[in-house]
Protein backbone atom coordinates (compact mmCIF):
# COMPACT_ATOMS: atom_id res chain seq x y z
CA UNK A 1 0.00 0.00 0.00
CA UNK A 2 1.87 3.20 -1.19
CA UNK A 3 0.78 6.36 0.20
CA UNK A 4 1.85 9.63 -2.14
CA UNK A 5 2.51 13.53 -0.69
CA UNK A 6 3.31 16.72 -1.97
CA UNK A 7 5.96 15.78 -4.49
CA UNK A 8 8.97 18.05 -4.08
CA UNK A 9 8.70 19.61 -7.75
CA UNK A 10 4.96 20.56 -6.84
CA UNK A 11 5.27 21.57 -3.53
CA UNK A 12 4.50 25.15 -2.30
CA UNK A 13 6.50 26.98 0.03
CA UNK A 14 6.23 26.41 3.15
CA UNK A 15 6.31 29.81 4.61
CA UNK A 16 3.48 29.41 7.42
CA UNK A 17 0.18 30.67 7.76
CA UNK A 18 0.34 34.55 7.49
CA UNK A 19 3.36 35.01 5.02
CA UNK A 20 1.09 34.00 1.75
CA UNK A 21 -1.02 36.42 -0.30
CA UNK A 22 -3.29 37.63 1.89
CA UNK A 23 -4.01 34.93 4.39
CA UNK A 24 -7.63 35.14 6.36
CA UNK A 25 -5.66 35.62 9.60
CA UNK A 26 -3.97 38.77 8.93
CA UNK A 27 -7.38 40.37 8.95
CA UNK A 28 -7.50 39.34 12.75
CA UNK A 29 -4.01 40.81 13.96
CA UNK A 30 -4.84 44.34 12.90
CA UNK A 31 -8.06 44.34 15.75
CA UNK A 32 -5.53 42.68 17.74
CA UNK A 33 -3.23 45.60 17.76
CA UNK A 34 -6.10 47.95 18.24
CA UNK A 35 -7.30 46.38 20.71
CA UNK A 36 -3.86 46.42 22.56
CA UNK A 37 -3.48 49.82 22.23
CA UNK A 38 -7.05 51.21 23.61
CA UNK A 39 -7.02 48.81 26.29
CA UNK A 40 -3.70 50.21 27.46
CA UNK A 41 -4.73 53.47 27.53
CA UNK A 42 -8.11 53.16 29.00
CA UNK A 43 -6.54 51.03 31.79
CA UNK A 44 -4.22 53.91 32.47
CA UNK A 45 -6.95 56.16 33.00
CA UNK A 46 -9.54 53.66 35.11
CA UNK A 47 -6.88 53.27 37.66
CA UNK A 48 -6.36 56.98 37.77
CA UNK A 49 -9.97 57.40 38.09
CA UNK A 50 -10.22 54.24 40.86
CA UNK A 51 -7.12 56.29 43.09
CA UNK A 52 -9.94 59.29 43.03
CA UNK A 53 -12.91 58.14 43.57
CA UNK A 54 -12.17 54.78 45.68
CA UNK A 55 -14.65 52.72 43.25
CA UNK A 56 -14.27 49.29 42.99
CA UNK A 57 -16.72 49.08 39.52
CA UNK A 58 -13.57 51.63 38.47
CA UNK A 59 -10.66 49.31 40.12
CA UNK A 60 -12.49 45.91 38.78
CA UNK A 61 -12.81 47.86 35.03
CA UNK A 62 -8.97 49.04 35.46
CA UNK A 63 -8.04 44.88 35.90
CA UNK A 64 -10.05 44.09 33.33
CA UNK A 65 -8.32 46.06 30.87
CA UNK A 66 -5.49 45.21 32.06
CA UNK A 67 -6.30 41.53 31.41
CA UNK A 68 -7.73 42.56 27.94
CA UNK A 69 -4.03 43.86 27.25
CA UNK A 70 -2.15 40.67 28.20
CA UNK A 71 -4.88 38.78 26.15
CA UNK A 72 -4.09 40.88 23.23
CA UNK A 73 -0.07 40.66 23.85
CA UNK A 74 -0.72 36.95 24.04
CA UNK A 75 -2.57 36.81 20.58
CA UNK A 76 0.33 38.57 19.09
CA UNK A 77 2.58 36.23 20.41
CA UNK A 78 0.57 33.25 19.06
CA UNK A 79 0.20 34.89 15.45
CA UNK A 80 4.64 35.83 15.81
CA UNK A 81 5.39 31.53 16.72
CA UNK A 82 2.50 30.14 14.43
CA UNK A 83 5.00 31.64 11.47
CA UNK A 84 7.94 29.73 12.43
CA UNK A 85 9.41 27.02 9.70
CA UNK A 86 8.32 23.50 10.11
CA UNK A 87 10.92 21.67 11.38
CA UNK A 88 12.07 17.84 12.51
CA UNK A 89 10.06 18.07 15.55
CA UNK A 90 6.92 20.09 14.05
CA UNK A 91 6.93 18.64 10.49
CA UNK A 92 3.77 20.40 9.95
CA UNK A 93 4.48 23.54 11.12
CA UNK A 94 2.92 25.82 14.55
CA UNK A 95 0.00 27.22 12.82
CA UNK A 96 -1.89 25.60 16.31
CA UNK A 97 0.34 28.08 18.19
CA UNK A 98 -2.82 30.77 17.54
CA UNK A 99 -5.38 28.38 19.18
CA UNK A 100 -3.39 27.55 22.02
CA UNK A 101 -2.34 31.39 22.95
CA UNK A 102 -6.24 32.10 21.97
CA UNK A 103 -7.05 29.44 24.46
CA UNK A 104 -5.16 30.86 27.12
CA UNK A 105 -6.79 34.06 26.69
CA UNK A 106 -9.74 32.41 27.90
CA UNK A 107 -8.65 31.26 30.88
CA UNK A 108 -6.94 34.46 31.85
CA UNK A 109 -9.96 36.52 31.07
CA UNK A 110 -11.61 34.21 33.10
CA UNK A 111 -9.12 34.10 36.37
CA UNK A 112 -7.62 37.32 36.02
CA UNK A 113 -10.67 39.38 35.06
CA UNK A 114 -13.95 37.14 36.00
CA UNK A 115 -12.87 35.93 39.70
CA UNK A 116 -11.39 39.20 40.59
CA UNK A 117 -14.12 41.48 39.27
CA UNK A 118 -16.75 38.63 41.45
CA UNK A 119 -14.89 39.07 44.58
CA UNK A 120 -14.34 42.97 44.64
CA UNK A 121 -17.94 43.21 44.23
CA UNK A 122 -18.36 41.05 47.11
CA UNK A 123 -16.28 42.49 48.89
CA UNK A 124 -17.81 46.10 48.04
CA UNK A 125 -21.60 44.86 49.00
CA UNK A 126 -19.84 43.20 52.37
CA UNK A 127 -18.03 46.48 53.41
CA UNK A 128 -19.72 49.31 51.31
CA UNK A 129 -18.14 52.97 51.08
CA UNK A 130 -19.79 56.32 49.38
CA UNK A 131 -18.05 56.84 46.02
CA UNK A 132 -15.69 60.11 45.37
CA UNK A 133 -16.08 62.32 43.22
CA UNK A 134 -18.41 60.11 41.21
CA UNK A 135 -17.70 63.12 37.90
CA UNK A 136 -14.38 61.88 37.41
CA UNK A 137 -15.79 57.87 37.29
CA UNK A 138 -18.18 58.70 34.97
CA UNK A 139 -15.72 61.09 32.46
CA UNK A 140 -13.04 58.23 32.85
CA UNK A 141 -16.13 55.75 31.76
CA UNK A 142 -17.09 57.79 29.00
CA UNK A 143 -13.80 57.94 27.67
CA UNK A 144 -13.16 54.21 27.85
CA UNK A 145 -16.43 53.46 26.09
CA UNK A 146 -15.28 55.89 23.33
CA UNK A 147 -11.96 53.86 23.08
CA UNK A 148 -13.74 50.72 23.45
CA UNK A 149 -16.24 51.61 20.59
CA UNK A 150 -13.35 52.14 18.40
CA UNK A 151 -11.95 49.04 18.83
CA UNK A 152 -15.18 46.86 18.87
CA UNK A 153 -15.72 49.14 14.70
CA UNK A 154 -12.20 48.01 14.11
CA UNK A 155 -12.71 44.18 15.28
CA UNK A 156 -16.33 44.13 13.72
CA UNK A 157 -14.57 45.68 10.57
CA UNK A 158 -12.05 42.96 10.18
CA UNK A 159 -15.05 40.60 10.51
CA UNK A 160 -16.94 41.96 7.90
CA UNK A 161 -13.71 40.79 5.52
CA UNK A 162 -14.10 37.22 6.29
CA UNK A 163 -17.38 36.36 7.47
CA UNK A 164 -18.92 35.97 4.55
CA UNK A 165 -23.34 35.50 4.74
CA UNK A 166 -22.82 34.26 8.19
CA UNK A 167 -24.47 36.07 11.01
CA UNK A 168 -22.58 36.84 14.00
CA UNK A 169 -22.72 34.21 15.89
CA UNK A 170 -22.23 31.89 13.21
CA UNK A 171 -18.99 33.61 12.54
CA UNK A 172 -18.29 33.22 16.35
CA UNK A 173 -19.12 29.11 16.15
CA UNK A 174 -17.60 28.86 12.80
CA UNK A 175 -14.43 30.65 12.54
CA UNK A 176 -11.00 29.42 12.43
CA UNK A 177 -9.36 32.58 12.69
CA UNK A 178 -9.02 32.88 16.41
CA UNK A 179 -7.92 36.75 16.85
CA UNK A 180 -11.72 37.77 15.47
CA UNK A 181 -13.83 36.51 18.04
CA UNK A 182 -11.33 36.76 20.75
CA UNK A 183 -11.39 40.48 20.44
CA UNK A 184 -14.88 41.08 19.06
CA UNK A 185 -16.08 39.42 22.86
CA UNK A 186 -13.74 40.92 24.45
CA UNK A 187 -14.78 44.31 22.90
CA UNK A 188 -18.20 43.55 23.75
CA UNK A 189 -17.75 42.56 27.42
CA UNK A 190 -15.88 45.73 27.92
CA UNK A 191 -18.50 47.70 26.24
CA UNK A 192 -21.79 46.32 28.24
CA UNK A 193 -19.05 46.16 31.63
CA UNK A 194 -18.39 49.62 31.65
CA UNK A 195 -22.39 50.55 31.16
CA UNK A 196 -22.57 47.83 34.11
CA UNK A 197 -20.41 49.81 35.78
CA UNK A 198 -21.56 53.59 35.02
CA UNK A 199 -24.92 52.23 36.27
CA UNK A 200 -23.89 50.72 39.21
CA UNK A 201 -21.88 54.32 40.13
CA UNK A 202 -24.71 55.85 39.25
CA UNK A 203 -27.23 54.22 41.48
CA UNK A 204 -24.58 54.18 44.33
CA UNK A 205 -24.72 58.30 44.44
CA UNK A 206 -27.78 58.57 44.01
CA UNK A 207 -29.14 56.50 46.41
CA UNK A 208 -26.24 57.29 48.60
CA UNK A 209 -25.72 53.07 49.06
CA UNK A 210 -22.56 52.21 48.01
CA UNK A 211 -23.43 48.44 47.62
CA UNK A 212 -24.57 49.17 44.34
CA UNK A 213 -21.32 49.78 43.22
CA UNK A 214 -20.68 46.95 44.62
CA UNK A 215 -23.45 45.16 42.57
CA UNK A 216 -22.28 46.42 39.45
CA UNK A 217 -18.26 45.24 40.01
CA UNK A 218 -20.34 41.67 40.14
CA UNK A 219 -22.49 41.62 37.39
CA UNK A 220 -18.73 42.80 35.44
CA UNK A 221 -17.20 39.40 36.28
CA UNK A 222 -20.40 37.45 35.53
CA UNK A 223 -20.55 39.03 32.13
CA UNK A 224 -16.70 38.21 31.86
CA UNK A 225 -17.06 34.29 33.07
CA UNK A 226 -19.49 34.17 30.40
CA UNK A 227 -17.90 35.39 27.87
CA UNK A 228 -14.32 33.32 28.79
CA UNK A 229 -16.48 29.71 29.11
CA UNK A 230 -17.59 30.85 25.22
CA UNK A 231 -14.25 31.35 24.31
CA UNK A 232 -12.57 28.14 25.83
CA UNK A 233 -15.46 25.87 24.49
CA UNK A 234 -14.96 27.62 20.74
CA UNK A 235 -11.03 28.05 21.17
CA UNK A 236 -10.94 23.99 22.57
CA UNK A 237 -12.61 22.54 19.48
CA UNK A 238 -10.30 24.56 16.87
CA UNK A 239 -7.20 23.44 19.25
CA UNK A 240 -8.07 19.58 19.36
CA UNK A 241 -8.85 19.94 15.39
CA UNK A 242 -11.09 21.10 13.12
CA UNK A 243 -12.05 19.38 9.69
CA UNK A 244 -12.41 22.25 6.55
CA UNK A 245 -15.79 24.10 5.89
CA UNK A 246 -18.60 21.86 4.29
CA UNK A 247 -18.03 23.92 0.70
CA UNK A 248 -14.23 23.18 0.94
CA UNK A 249 -14.81 20.00 1.64
CA UNK A 250 -17.19 19.09 -1.41
CA UNK A 251 -14.51 21.30 -3.67
CA UNK A 252 -11.36 19.10 -2.48
CA UNK A 253 -14.44 15.83 -3.31
CA UNK A 254 -15.39 17.21 -6.62
CA UNK A 255 -11.52 18.00 -7.92
CA UNK A 256 -10.65 14.86 -7.14
CA UNK A 257 -13.62 12.80 -8.75
CA UNK A 258 -13.30 15.00 -11.95
CA UNK A 259 -9.84 13.15 -12.43
CA UNK A 260 -10.32 10.88 -15.23
CA UNK A 261 -8.32 8.40 -13.91
CA UNK A 262 -10.05 8.42 -10.76
CA UNK A 263 -12.67 5.26 -10.38
CA UNK A 264 -13.97 7.08 -6.96
CA UNK A 265 -13.21 8.55 -4.21
CA UNK A 266 -13.20 5.94 -1.13
CA UNK A 267 -13.06 8.39 1.97
CA UNK A 268 -11.68 11.97 2.69
CA UNK A 269 -10.14 13.59 5.95
CA UNK A 270 -9.35 17.10 6.40
CA UNK A 271 -7.73 18.29 9.33
CA UNK A 272 -7.14 22.47 10.15
CA UNK A 273 -3.05 23.02 10.96
CA UNK A 274 -4.01 26.03 11.38
CA UNK A 275 -6.14 28.63 10.54
CA UNK A 276 -4.61 29.32 6.67
CA UNK A 277 -3.30 25.64 6.14
CA UNK A 278 -5.19 22.29 5.57
CA UNK A 279 -4.17 19.01 5.82
CA UNK A 280 -5.84 16.35 3.33
CA UNK A 281 -5.64 12.97 3.53
CA UNK A 282 -7.49 10.50 0.80
CA UNK A 283 -8.21 7.25 -0.13
CA UNK A 284 -8.66 7.22 -3.93
CA UNK A 285 -9.28 3.99 -6.64
CA UNK A 286 -7.96 4.53 -9.88
CA UNK A 287 -8.58 2.81 -12.99
CA UNK A 288 -6.66 -0.79 -12.13
CA UNK A 289 -4.88 -0.91 -15.56
CA UNK A 290 -2.59 2.26 -14.79
CA UNK A 291 1.44 1.76 -14.67
CA UNK A 292 3.30 3.33 -11.69
CA UNK A 293 4.14 6.07 -13.53
CA UNK A 294 0.57 6.80 -14.81
CA UNK A 295 -0.32 6.69 -11.10
CA UNK A 296 2.00 9.09 -9.69
CA UNK A 297 1.04 11.52 -12.80
CA UNK A 298 -3.01 11.00 -11.71
CA UNK A 299 -1.63 12.02 -8.49
CA UNK A 300 -0.31 15.26 -9.30
CA UNK A 301 -3.06 16.29 -11.30
CA UNK A 302 -5.18 15.17 -8.33
CA UNK A 303 -3.12 17.43 -6.06
CA UNK A 304 -2.89 20.45 -8.63
CA UNK A 305 -6.59 20.15 -8.91
CA UNK A 306 -7.44 20.29 -5.53
CA UNK A 307 -5.13 23.43 -4.50
CA UNK A 308 -6.81 25.14 -7.69
CA UNK A 309 -9.88 24.66 -5.99
CA UNK A 310 -8.86 24.90 -2.25
CA UNK A 311 -5.28 27.08 -2.06
CA UNK A 312 -5.15 26.66 1.63
CA UNK A 313 -5.09 22.64 1.48
CA UNK A 314 -1.18 22.98 1.50
CA UNK A 315 -0.37 19.16 2.62
CA UNK A 316 -1.87 16.49 1.07
CA UNK A 317 -1.59 12.52 0.98
CA UNK A 318 -3.22 10.68 -1.64
CA UNK A 319 -3.30 6.85 -1.11
CA UNK A 320 -4.30 4.55 -4.22
CA UNK A 321 -6.24 1.66 -3.29
CA UNK A 322 -9.33 -0.64 -4.10
CA UNK A 323 -12.64 -0.72 -3.28
CA UNK A 324 -13.75 -3.92 -1.48
CA UNK A 325 -16.52 -4.61 -3.63
CA UNK A 326 -13.33 -4.87 -6.56
CA UNK A 327 -10.90 -6.68 -4.82
CA UNK A 328 -12.79 -10.03 -5.91
CA UNK A 329 -13.33 -9.03 -9.40
CA UNK A 330 -10.75 -9.88 -12.17
CA UNK A 331 -11.03 -6.40 -14.20
CA UNK A 332 -13.01 -3.07 -12.75
CA UNK A 333 -15.35 -1.76 -16.11
CA UNK A 334 -14.80 1.42 -17.35
CA UNK A 335 -16.35 3.70 -15.16
CA UNK A 336 -18.88 6.38 -17.18
CA UNK A 337 -16.54 9.59 -16.14
CA UNK A 338 -13.40 8.97 -17.83
CA UNK A 339 -12.45 10.36 -20.43
CA UNK A 340 -9.77 10.16 -23.39
CA UNK A 341 -6.56 11.45 -22.93
CA UNK A 342 -7.04 13.13 -26.49
CA UNK A 343 -10.48 14.70 -25.37
CA UNK A 344 -9.90 18.56 -25.97
CA UNK A 345 -11.62 19.55 -22.29
CA UNK A 346 -8.45 17.00 -20.70
CA UNK A 347 -6.21 19.80 -20.15
CA UNK A 348 -9.24 22.10 -18.37
CA UNK A 349 -10.45 19.31 -16.23
CA UNK A 350 -7.44 18.03 -14.94
CA UNK A 351 -5.74 21.35 -14.49
CA UNK A 352 -7.15 25.02 -13.12
CA UNK A 353 -10.69 23.80 -13.03
CA UNK A 354 -12.79 25.32 -10.47
CA UNK A 355 -15.14 22.34 -9.61
CA UNK A 356 -16.73 23.88 -6.29
CA UNK A 357 -16.76 27.63 -5.62
CA UNK A 358 -15.99 27.61 -2.27
CA UNK A 359 -15.92 31.37 -1.79
CA UNK A 360 -20.19 31.44 -2.29
CA UNK A 361 -22.67 30.98 0.58
CA UNK A 362 -22.41 28.43 2.50
CA UNK A 363 -19.06 28.36 3.54
CA UNK A 364 -18.79 27.10 7.02
CA UNK A 365 -18.55 24.05 9.18
CA UNK A 366 -21.77 22.41 11.00
CA UNK A 367 -22.94 24.63 14.13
Amino acid sequence: MAAKGLPDDDRPPRTGPGRHAKPAGTHGMKAVVAALLANFLIAVAKFVGFAVTGSSSMLAEGVHSVADSGNQALLLLGGKRSRREADERHPFGHGRERYFWAFIVALVLFTLGSMFAIYEGIHKIQHPHPVDKPPWALGILGFALVMEALSFRTALHEADAVRGDATFRQFIRRAKIPEIPVVMLEDFGALVGLLLAAGGIGVAVVTKDGRWDGYGTASIGALLGIIAIVLAVEMKSLLIGESASRKQVEAIRAAIEIEPDVIQLIHLRTLHLGPDELLVGAKVELLHDLTMVEVADAIDRIERNVRANVPNARVMYIEPDIHHDHRARSYVEEHGAQLDHDDPLYAEITGEHRAIDVDGPGNDRPS
